[in-house]
């Protein structure tokens, strides 16, 4: 169904176009014909899939508008007949259902995009009006072959940004660039590279993980690169590194902002030669390795402060994907509980737990400072802990009284700031040293700088200049703060 809300069309002249919708459902036909009817657009229409494709093999269609559910067979199948043979249409995929599986896989095969139901307009006819007006168009990815589904580790989310970042996935996955994901710790980064191999041509071949946080530098080298027998001292044996165990396949670089300089110069030669050396070797390895790199740090940062390669970071880059923190997404909390709950379930005979509303309602209210982690661990305590077929809010650690939360009443500090923070930071102690492990100082101050600054902007209804006064500090300095936390 269409949203109602937008009752506005910019009326603009609109490129002469023929245009397939492929629909069953009569009111958004209708709809579209009234809407479409403004414009300089002659829309056919179809209600099945094999009714779609004879019509799309016997004419010749600027845009072909696809909804995923149909009564014969998926859209999905359609749009593999429809890019199978004619792999320069572009096809806009619809549905009502939203899934990241459904917008990972209509981007894999070809589509051009993907929106969900209920529509708006105007974003629709833009998205129409770009597609039609597109010189060449697009190439499908039709040639591609279809990796079989990942069962664990899916990913879970009907926000848009979730939606989008599945659309991301599905047009990258079939490809070898390299990608940069990037986000705070606990927000799902080696699932979404572990989704984008999934879907990869390369699925069938090594996925390797590598945490560049976890080894001292001298050791990263050597689990990266591998090394040969004499090279230092306790290397008796030749040992294969990560690049040469993986080749023809993916390896994924978490926290890649923890490599040293020496380390980042020889995955920039890997990157652009596609070769190494082996740590004492002399001989020059050639290898076949895609790399998708995460970290929760400021690269950009990093840059200007020496400790980051810029033609690393811009190789990598090449794709970038942005993982929005759990409290950016809280109408995704639902999901993932029910989905923790089903994962924590699946061997037992509990087959049938569901979350009390009051547990639910303070599950969307925290903050989650772990973020989906933190959920997880929270969700397979509450299933562990509880008895009945009912999750109550004494079962969740974080609703429970386990972690708390501080209510501040700044007029009844008996000191100053130091106090309020020291309350805060006291009582939640053991769950920062959880969450921030040996970067309690760097993710604190960041923490509260970003919050100071969040505050000001949202104070002062965003003027920069009164902002930056309030704060004390120059405008150049809350511009680049902004920059680096995203608060635009």
């Amino acid at each position: 169904m269409i949203d109602n809300q937008q009752n506005t069309i910019a009326k603009k002249k609109l490129v002469k176009a023929s245009i397939l919708l492929v629909d069953d459902d009569k009111s958004v036909i209708k709809a579209l014909k009234e809407c479409f009817g403004q414009f300089s657009y002659s829309l056919d229409t179809a209600e099945t899939g094999n009714e779609a494709l004879s019509k799309v093999f016997a004419n010749d269609y600027d845009l072909v508008l696809l909804d995923v559910n149909l009564p014969d067979f998926s859209g999905m199948d359609v749009l593999k007949e429809i890019k199978g043979k004619k792999g320069e249409l572009p096809v806009l995929v619809m549905t009502g259902f939203i899934s990241t599986d459904s917008a990972i896989e209509a981007m894999k095969l070809g589509a051009h995009e993907f929106i969900t139901k209920p529509f708006d307009i105007d974003r629709l006819m833009g998205i129409v009006n770009r597609l039609v007006r597109k010189t060449p168009p697009m190439r499908g990815l039709s040639t591609f072959s279809v990796a079989p589904k990942a069962i664990e580790g899916a990913i879970i989310g009907k926000t848009p940004e979730m939606v989008e970042i599945a659309k991301i996935i599905g047009q990258v996955a079939t490809t070898d660039a390299s990608v940069l994901i990037m986000g705070e710790s606990g927000t799902g980064k080696e699932l979404v590279a572990r989704s984008i191999f999934a879907n990869s041509l390369r699925f069938d071949k090594p996925f390797l993980t590598v945490n560049c946080a976890a080894l001292p530098e001298a050791l990263l080298e050597s689990e990266l690169f591998g090394h040969e027998r004499g090279s230092f001292t306790g290397a008796f044996t030749r040992k294969l590194g990560k690049f040469e165990q993986c080749n023809a396949g993916t390896i994924f670089l978490d926290e890649v902002a923890d490599m040293s300089l020496m380390t980042q110069s020889k995955v920039l030669r890997i990157l652009q030669e596609q070769e190494f050396e082996r740590v004492g070797g002399n001989s020059t390895i050639k290898v076949d390795v895609r790399i998708i790199a995460a970290t929760n740090k400021s690269l950009v940062n990093m840059i200007k402060e020496g400790t980051f390669r810029v033609d690393l970071y811009y190789r990598l880059k090449v794709v970038s994907i942005y993982l929005p923190p759990l409290r950016e997404r809280r109408a995704d909390i639902p999901l993932l509980v029910d989905h923790f709950i089903k994962m924590y379930t699946r061997h037992t005979e509990r087959k049938y737990l569901s979350v009390s509303k009051d547990a639910l309602n303070g599950l969307m209210l925290y903050p989650w400072p772990g973020n989906i982690r933190e959920l997880e661990n929270n969700v397979h305590t509450a299933v562990v802990m509880s008895k009945g077929d009912v999750l109550l809010p004494e079962h969740f650690p974080v609703l429970s009284g386990e972690v708390e939360t501080v209510e501040l009443d700044l007029s009844k500090m008996e000191e100053d700031y130091c106090k309020m923070f020291t309350d805060i930071i006291n009582k939640n102690f053991n769950k920062i040293v959880d969450i921030s492990g040996n970067h309690i100082y760097h993710h604190l101050n960041s923490a509260l700088e970003k919050a100071m600054i969040s505050a000001a902007l949202k104070y002062t209804g965003s003027n920069q200049v009164k902002a930056a006064e309030i704060l004390g500090i120059s405008r150049n300095t809350l511009r680049d703060r902004i920059s680096k936390y995203g608060l635009f």
